[in-house]
């Protein structure tokens, strides 16, 4: 299936079931509907879909899920706000397109917009097309969390320094 056309924008209340969707099909984590819902309230502008509209139907290929937090930095011993990728996913027959990269791109851009100074997430340790995307972006390895995961996988927290570079690739 060849998708060449797909915008990235900010997900409207009546999609987060479609959301839900593709975080039970692509994810082994789940979270519940009202933790969604809690993101559109509270971080709606980091909370994105890419949306495919073909023949008059519009499909959610994929979403990106996010939140700014105030903490210590992963790169310094200072406070910083920093974006926290919460959650991103893109269903399987739409991966290898650059959904995924476009989702990530236009999070971490709002990010940098909203005053954050990084940003990080937690990925599987075995998510090798995942830690590939990051590392696309600039992230770095810099912890590893031993059984992170309910089925006792580590993970990977990786995170972006927005401070030593000027763009993204």
């Amino acid at each position: 299936m060849e998708v060449t056309e797909f915008n990235v924008r900010e997900v409207k209340e009546e999609e987060i079931k479609d959301v839900v969707e593709i975080n039970r099909k692509s994810l082994p984590e789940n979270y519940s509907i009202d933790y969604f819902y809690y993101h559109l309230r509270e971080f709606g502008d980091l909370f994105l879909v890419a949306s495919i509209e073909k023949e008059k139907k519009r499909t959610i290929a994929g979403y990106s899920m996010s939140r700014i937090e105030f903490g210590l930095s992963n790169f310094s011993f200072s406070f910083v706000r920093k974006g926290h990728i919460i959650s991103i996913a893109v269903l399987e027959k739409y991966r290898n397109k650059g959904i995924g990269f476009s989702l990530m791109k236009e999070t971490l851009e709002r990010m940098k917009k909203a005053g954050a100074k990084e940003a990080y997430l937690e990925v599987r340790v075995t998510n090798y097309p995942a830690i590939h995307l990051y590392k696309k972006l600039n992230f770095v390895v810099i912890n590893r969390i031993i059984s992170y995961y309910s089925d006792g996988e580590d993970a990977y927290v990786m995170a972006v320094n927005f401070r030593n570079q000027s763009n993204l690739s």
